[in-house]
């Protein structure tokens, strides 16, 4: 029982993954700097169009993370309108000496 549910979690995470991510050219923004994440929809667009120089109704992903490194948002613009995602400590971000980030997701 507890393997079923194991591989139907898995599933939908995987069915989540694809349609989030549904063509392999997506350009996904990471802002670098740390954001306060009392931020809405308004002052991570700003962001977005003044500090990256990137439409935000683009369809593009904006991830923008918090000074600890315990939060992460994601801004997008789909048919309906702009969407938020929230996720807390379930990543980790990895940095490098270059100041190139990338995001480990587990």
């Amino acid at each position: 029982m507890e393997r079923r549910a194991r591989t139907t979690r898995r599933c939908h995470t995987e069915a989540a993954l694809l349609m989030l991510l549904p063509s392999p050219d997506l350009r996904i923004w990471l802002y670098a700097k740390p954001v306060d994440m009392r931020k809405q929809f308004d002052g991570l667009i700003v962001l977005a169009k003044h500090q990256l120089h990137a439409s935000p109704m683009s369809g593009e992903l904006f991830v923008f993370i918090n000074r600890k490194q315990t939060m992460m948002k994601v801004l997008y613009f789909s048919r309906g309108g702009y969407c938020l995602w929230s996720v807390s400590d379930q990543y980790r971000t990895v940095l490098s000496d270059s100041n190139k980030s990338a995001l480990d997701l587990r």
